[in-house]
């Protein structure tokens, strides 16, 4: 097994932002074993960090955007791709503003900053993931593919809607490769999305210095293509920066028909799911059932305990927390400590980057009703607040590390109780993370009833590991 790798040393380059236009100053950072590769926003109270990890992905229009809490990194696919390509499993890319500088559009400064800095292997070996079993997803025209393979190859095909440019390449990538064959390939667009993309708040910081533009038959570029293909093999480019959000180095062969951000991110995900399945087990929020604490209690050899423990395993809760899925009542109870009557979520309707909306279907069944009050049931304003803290708990089991760790309930400001809620009434149960730094996390949480606010509040919670 190789070794784990970082920088050298620290090495900096300053530029501006392709879609805000912000000047920006991004410094790598030598990191330790084990840490991966982390934006570090210089700019902001804290220093807070965000982890390149596919469960941060909050936006794929044109680019991948990161974020965690409050803090977004924009554009984050080109500077990954450079450190995936050389092989640099840990360092800290430090900006003073929210978007790497874009450079000329390719990866290229970005890999000659690494090859600057130098290449520092470390204590810890490298886990590389053999992808075990072939993954495909499907997105309108756009069809991802990963394959078991013994190495790391990039097949594409690139094409925009009208199949004008069409551009095929295939790579098996290695540093060596990575540095010759993509490192180089620019961003490019057509022109006529340049006005669309401009009144949306994008491109404000692009030019021919960064970005190819094609205009009919025409290609407007200020130098020669680097590249007969280099709009695919930017393409792939792409798709390495973005795979790099699955937080280990990859062993396989992806294939991409007309890939996207938002396909690369959903493979990143699928693969960091297939990745988890066999190695995580599903910690147990309940007091295990009697036969199992006798068992425990009984002396045995060490062996015979050992397995027991394997065969009480389950799969990860956490591979269901993935955007646009939903939980039913039995997913959500592996997920939070809660029970009746005391937990107040029915079901996941929609998971959504930073944001979880469930709901509570309120019965007069329920036993506060007995003395809230009699004659004129009212659900209590503070099992309202219950249930968004609730919401966030399983909000933040989005992040492996989180999976079995409780959410405890510290605090909440700026409560608001709008409106009763009444047996019958389905409360809507409406949560966004809007910081997370270290074990402490803050939501905004809104519930609701047939659309109208019923109440609000901002909570605080910590996590602490569950027994």
């Amino acid at each position: 097994m190789l070794n784990q790798q970082t920088i050298g040393k620290p090495v900096t380059f300053s530029g501006i932002g392709l879609h805000s236009g912000n000047k920006v100053k991004m410094t790598f950072l030598p990191a330790p074993p084990n840490f991966g590769l982390r934006f570090r926003r210089t700019d902001l109270d804290g220093k807070p960090e965000v982890e390149a990890r596919a469960e941060h992905v909050s936006e794929t229009n044109r680019s991948t955007t990161l974020t965690k809490g409050a803090v977004k990194i924009h554009t984050t696919e080109h500077v990954l791709a450079a450190f995936a390509g050389a092989g640099v499993d840990n360092a800290v890319i430090e900006l003073d503003a929210n978007e790497p500088p874009i450079a000329d559009g390719s990866s290229r400064e970005y890999a000659r900053m690494i090859n600057e800095a130098g290449l520092v292997p470390q204590t810890e070996g490298r886990e590389v993931y053999a992808i075990r079993e072939p993954v495909e997803l499907r997105l309108g025209e756009t069809v991802m593919s990963a394959f078991p393979y013994d190495g790391l190859r990039v097949t594409c095909t690139s094409a925009d809607k009208q199949g004008r440019f069409t551009q095929f390449f295939s790579l098996e990538v290695t540093p060596e490769t990575w540095a010759k064959e993509l490192s180089h390939a620019r961003t490019f667009c057509f022109y006529e999305e340049i006005e669309f993309l401009y009144k949306n708040g994008l491109i404000k910081g692009g030019s021919l210095e960064n970005a190819i533009v094609i205009r009919d038959d025409a290609i407007l570029t200020n130098e020669p293509l680097r590249y007969a293909e280099e709009f695919v093999r930017h393409k792939m480019l792409d798709i390495l920066g973005d795979l790099a959000l699955v937080g280990r180095p990859l062993r396989g062969h992806i294939m991409a028909v007309k890939p996207s951000h938002q396909a690369n991110c959903e493979l990143a995900k699928a693969l960091g799911a297939q990745m988890r399945k066999p190695l995580q087990t599903a910690q147990s929020f309940a007091p295990p059932p009697p036969a199992a604490v006798a068992a425990a209690e009984r002396p045995a050899p060490a062996k015979a305990a050992e397995m027991k423990v394997e065969k009480s395993t389950a799969p990860v809760p956490e591979a269901m927390i993935v955007d646009g899925a939903t939980l039913d009542v039995m997913q959500v109870m592996k997920l939070l400590p809660h029970r009746p009557p005391f937990l107040m979520v029915d079901k996941v309707v929609k998971i959504e980057g930073n944001r979880v909306v469930a709901v509570k279907n309120v019965t007069m069944g329920e036993p506060y009703f007995a003395g809230h009050f009699p004659g004129h049931p009212i659900m209590p304003g503070v099992l309202q607040l219950e249930a968004i803290a609730q919401v966030a708990g399983i909000l933040v089991m989005r992040q492996a590390e989180n999976i079995g760790k409780i959410a405890y309930f510290m605090s909440a400001e700026e409560v608001k109780w709008r409106k009763p809620v009444r047996p019958g009434d389905t409360l809507t149960i409406d949560v966004e993370l809007t910081k997370m730094r270290g074990k402490i996390g803050k939501a905004k949480g809104v519930c609701s009833v047939a659309g109208e606010p019923v109440s609000e509040a901002n909570v605080t919670f910590m996590l602490i590991d569950g027994e």
